[in-house]
């Protein structure tokens, strides 16, 4: 399991850990049960920058705070949404689709998605209350939806990091981890099940446009969906609060 901790840790995150982990099946099943606690701790250390700076400025705070959560994440799921949307708004077909998102330059649809992404997230960070608790709990929640969404879903590619993710078949991991985490949820705030669900089912809306476009999913794909769950997770977080 603390081998699974830290692969989670140095591939879905910039924390340096400097140790060697074999991307085996055993490690790669553990990698994904602990997906989501990789996202509360990117989710905190976001949120603590912003306590720290919010009583000084909110505007800065909150930039501080967004600037903080993309350089944990290296900019690798902004990454995926980019070729996500490069890919999909192309209107080509499949094996053309999945040439343009491996593809390494970024198209108007990329760029376009990451701008409209990252500003409305700016704005939601600084218009929400109690956003360090919200930012854990969002960041939480779209990694959780993503890790289902790799154990329930099927890849596209015959290779790359996808397959060997979805290969590892991680269901009961992320069943079991769903359950924690949604009994954690209900304990803290029954609201909180609120933005879970919106993330849910925006995840299974985005998985349907991937089978049309490309017969199931991809890593790209899967950054994508992150992405896209913590804002409307964090928009379900400040619909509840209003």
């Amino acid at each position: 399991m603390i081998k699974g901790l830290i692969l989670s840790l140095q591939f879905f995150s910039r924390i340096p850990i400097n140790m060697t982990i074999d991307f085996n099946s055993k490690n790669l099943k553990y990698c994904i049960f602990f997906l989501p606690l990789v996202g509360a701790i990117i989710g905190a250390l976001g949120g603590l920058s912003y306590y720290i700076l919010s009583p000084h400025n909110l505007m800065i705070a909150s930039f501080i705070s967004l600037l903080v959560t993309i350089i944990l994440t290296g900019g690798l799921h902004l990454d995926g949404l980019s070729d996500t949307f490069d890919g999909f708004l192309s209107s080509r077909e499949k094996e053309e689709t999945l040439e343009i998102m491996k593809d390494s330059t970024i198209g108007a649809f990329g760029a376009l998605s990451l701008i409209i992404l990252v500003f409305f997230k700016f704005i939601l960070f600084f218009n929400i209350e109690s956003l360090t608790l919200v930012l854990i709990l969002s960041f939480t929640n779209s990694r959780w939806i993503v890790s289902w969404i790799i154990a329930s879903k099927k890849i596209s590619k015959s290779n790359g990091l996808g397959k060997m993710f979805s290969d590892s078949k991680p269901r009961k991991f992320v069943v079991l981890s769903g359950i924690i985490y949604t009994f954690i949820l209900l304990l803290t705030n029954i609201k909180y099940i609120i933005p879970l669900t919106l993330n849910f089912l925006l995840a299974q809306y985005i998985s349907h446009i991937s089978y049309k476009k490309i017969g199931g999913l991809t890593g790209d794909v899967y950054g994508c969906i992150i992405e896209i769950g913590e804002v409307i997770s964090l928009l379900g977080f400040w619909l509840i609060s209003i």
